[in-house]
């Protein structure tokens, strides 16, 4: 993981970070911070300090993942070569407040549920950056999420173009059981009362109910009770769940609503860095 943040920094810098060389004479040390410019939720920390580390930067925490910041409250300090500091401070500074904004979205949709609901998950889905997903994953477990799938190798999800060239319900969730390990669960996503039962009674372990209105998962669930069949799998919702909406899903008896908002629709936390003391 070191030397993929590293590649991101080289592959910001080029050949060099001219402004930087042109200005800044070598062999100087100086202290700096890492601030906040807005209130939320901290994340990315500790991959910010092992940016910093692989060029010689040393760095000195104030807060970890997961905590609450404040405006104008100092995240972390610095000490180094100033050139470093500069030819890394836009990698690092866009990892922390990418991660951030996830981590404050993630914190603020979970307390919105739990005010009603206590006990359902709030989870991530896999609408996230291509190449940032382990770090956007990260950030919504900061933020107090479940990460959901990181990567394809995780669980099996059974989606609907899966079902449509596969043929059914039961034919899907009796394959993917002959091919993986025990260790493995099974999750199906689907759209209507009947798939549900068939899922259920298939053995799925999870049961997406995709794209419903909240009535809809209501009657789902109230249905399952009825036929004994409730506490056999996992319920959990998705589908166009964002901060308006997310309030009527909690209140359907769901075990999990997933929702990509959380990555997709975050704004970046706002953060700088300032530079000071200069010693020769």
């Amino acid at each position: 993981m070191r030397q993929d943040l590293a590649k991101m920094v080289y592959d910001d810098i080029g050949f060099e970070d001219i402004t930087t060389c042109a200005l800044i004479p070598p062999g100087l040390n100086v202290k700096g911070r890492v601030m906040a410019k807005e209130s939320g939720i901290i994340a990315g920390v500790g991959l910010a300090v092992d940016i910093f580390a692989e060029f010689g930067v040393e760095t000195d925490l104030m807060v970890m993942d997961g905590e609450k910041i404040d405006n104008g409250q100092i995240i972390m300090e610095i000490f180094g070569d100033p050139r470093n500091i500069l030819s890394v401070e836009r990698t690092a500074l866009n990892l922390l407040m990418r991660m951030s904004g996830i981590a404050t979205v993630t914190r603020n949709i979970i307390e919105k549920v739990h005010s009603v609901n206590p006990n359902v998950l709030v989870a991530g889905t896999r609408k996230t950056t291509p190449g940032l997903q382990f770090f956007e994953k990260n950030a919504i477990r900061s933020g107090g999420g479940d990460t959901h799938r990181y990567r394809l190798d995780d669980s099996v999800l059974i989606k609907d173009n899966h079902l449509a060239l596969v043929g059914g319900v039961d034919e899907a969730i009796s394959r993917a059981r002959k091919y993986i390990s025990f260790t493995k669960k099974i999750e199906i996503e689907v759209e209507s009362l009947e798939e549900a039962m068939l899922a259920v009674r298939a053995g799925a372990d999870i049961v997406m109910l995709d794209n419903m209105e909240p009535a809809e998962v209501k009657h789902v669930i109230e249905f399952l009770k009825k036929e004994n069949l409730r506490d056999n799998a996992i319920i959990e919702v998705s589908g166009g769940i964002n901060s308006d909406n997310i309030i009527q899903y909690a209140n359907t008896g769901a075990d999990v609503i997933s929702t990509g908002y959380i990555t997709h629709s975050a704004r970046s936390l706002d953060l700088s860095l300032d530079l000071d003391n200069i010693h020769q």
